[in-house]
């Protein structure tokens, strides 16, 4: 009888042993021994909501829910119709400007320098008769041969020829002198200013197109055709096909077992066999509480550091916020 108990003591030492020897792996503990080192993230895909710069009415909308597009495609348009007006009119406008500056530039023609010298020696002229009409004038009123408002009136003729004369002098002057530099200055100024406007007139009818700002795929169709659009309006919402990230935080403990440029290994549940091959392109530099979100089967520290880490060459199967497993190679394993 006490042989038969002492082996059942014997066998449920036995049996006791194995289950405390597995009670590590049950718990999630890792050997020491082991050289993996495995992070859990999730992915990271950029979206971007896409709306016109200008304001009006969408005449044509082009892409829907799902679409696959290109960078460059147009997804929908506005009526252009009062921006190429706004277009015509301010490159008239700087037509006008610019031939004012083209003829300062240019100064005056030699026929109309020719002409205003032509005035010039008419007023001489008439300068000429006047005191001639003057002399005549004074010999004569002192023989009562004419009144004294004759003789004032021809003082008063001289007077007037020779101010004429004065200011033609002046007018040739000038117009050989040729055009002011302020006033070159002043056209020169107001045709860039217009020049502007023209650029900034056809900058919004080409925003009158909107383009994907690159490849990606149609999350949502917001507006439809003829409704009107302001500015911050939302007519699509994109999710960008590139670039793909992996969001992931490491422990202060593992932090000098990476750093930036780092190659590492990413698979998904979907393709746990196929790995993806990744970089370390951010390892933030502020330490944060644990979020929630944070996978790992390891014991949680209370502050982590958050990782961003770069597919190089993504597939279709990375889906935004997908659960994803970080392999490290064994240089970082063994904290090197």
């Amino acid at each position: 009888m006490k042989k038969i108990v002492v082996l059942i003591l014997l066998l449920a030492a036995a049996g006791g042993g194995a289950w405390w020897f597995e009670l590590p792996a049950k718990l999630g503990w890792q050997d020491a021994g082991r050289k993996d080192f495995v992070l859990y993230g999730n992915v990271d895909i950029r979206q971007v909501s896409l709306g016109f710069r200008v304001n009006g009415r969408l005449s044509e909308v082009t892409a829907d829910e799902g679409d696959v597009i290109r960078s460059g495609t147009v997804l929908a348009k506005l009526d252009g119709r009062p921006y190429d007006y706004a277009v015509r009119s301010a490159d008239a406008n700087v037509a006008a400007l610019r031939a004012t500056l083209d003829k300062l530039k240019a100064g005056p023609r030699p026929t109309e320098i020719a002409q205003t010298r032509a005035a010039y020696n008419a007023s001489l002229a008439d300068l000429q008769n006047a005191e001639l009409e003057l002399d005549r004038a004074r010999q004569l009123r002192p023989r009562g041969t004419i009144s004294q408002a004759a003789f004032d009136q021809a003082v008063a003729a001289k007077a007037m020829a020779a101010a004429r004369a004065e200011s033609a002098k002046e007018a040739l002057k000038l117009i050989e002198e040729g055009s002011r530099v302020e006033d070159i200055a002043t056209a020169a100024a107001q045709l860039q200013a217009a020049e502007g406007a023209l650029e900034s007139a056809r900058t919004s009818l080409e925003d009158t197109e909107l383009r994907a700002p690159n490849d990606g795929i149609v999350l949502s169709r917001v507006r439809e055709t003829g409704a009107i659009v302001a500015p911050a309006d939302i007519v699509f919402v994109l999710s960008l096909t590139q670039p793909v990230w992996v969001r992931t935080y490491v422990s202060e403990p593992d932090l000098g077992r990476i750093h930036p440029g780092m190659k590492v290994k990413v698979s998904s549940d979907t393709r746990p066999d196929d790995a993806y091959d990744g970089t370390i392109g951010f390892i933030s530099p502020v330490a944060e509480f644990t979020p929630k979100t944070v996978e790992t089967p390891e014991l949680r520290t209370d502050l982590v550091y958050r990782l961003r880490i770069v597919i190089d060459k993504p597939g279709e199967d990375l889906r935004q916020g997908m659960p994803v497993t970080v392999r490290f190679p064994s240089t970082a394993a063994d904290g090197q």
